[in-house]
């Protein structure tokens, strides 16, 4: 779950001035997680405990708490989700407008992340997924992302596959929302323009 980091040097015209400002930044790199790779004994173990009430009344009351600082000081290489790739979500709130740091598992589809909106399976949706529906424009370990909803239930479809593979406990959480006539919804993350991530990092 190692998250690299290098330099880069970002060079953009300005409000349309004739010189270049150059912004010296700390660009993140997110580890490319294949999701085609079958899950490790210790992952479906580890999937297995997070799956029963234990783990996910530790995850909805703490880990969600602890995760983002974890990440934050290892620079994404520690988290509770141990084995299973994990990175910070930052969002907007739909009503406070206030930053919220959340800690997702995600794979890659493409050059697309995605994530899912499991809750553990509870009955409502986290509240990430209502501010990221409010406030599309997302950081994900560091990186300008726009956030799309996956609608297409064919699509939803071959995404779970692949979702089930990176964290086997998913399977679970689907069936027990459903149980509560909740849909788990599952979300792709596209880098935005360079435009935008520059002006990011001037923020």
């Amino acid at each position: 779950m190692c998250r690299h980091r290098s330099i880069t040097r970002v060079s953009q015209f300005l409000g349309g001035a004739s010189k270049d400002r150059r912004v010296a930044a700390l660009v993140p790199e997110l580890r490319f997680v294949d999701p085609t790779r079958p899950p490790s004994l210790f992952a479906r173990a580890y999937a297995a405990f997070a799956a029963t009430r234990v783990a996910r009344f530790i995850s909805r009351h703490l880990n969600w708490k602890l995760d983002p600082f974890l990440l934050s000081v290892s620079r994404g290489r520690l988290s509770t989700t141990l084995v299973f790739p994990t990175a910070v979500l930052e969002t907007v709130g739909a009503r406070s407008g206030v930053l919220r740091r959340n800690a997702i598992i995600y794979f890659h589809d493409g050059d697309r992340v995605t994530i899912a909106a499991s809750n553990a399976g509870s009955p409502r949706h986290p509240a990430w997924y209502h501010n990221l529906r409010a406030h599309p424009d997302v950081n994900f370990a560091g990186i300008p992302m726009r956030a799309n909803v996956v609608d297409d239930e064919a699509e939803q479809k071959r995404l779970w596959v692949l979702a089930d593979r990176v964290f086997p406990a998913f399977a679970s959480y689907r069936r027990d929302a459903a149980k509560l006539n909740r849909t788990i919804p599952i979300v792709q993350l596209t880098q935005r323009p360079p435009v935008n991530a520059a002006s990011d990092l001037r923020s």
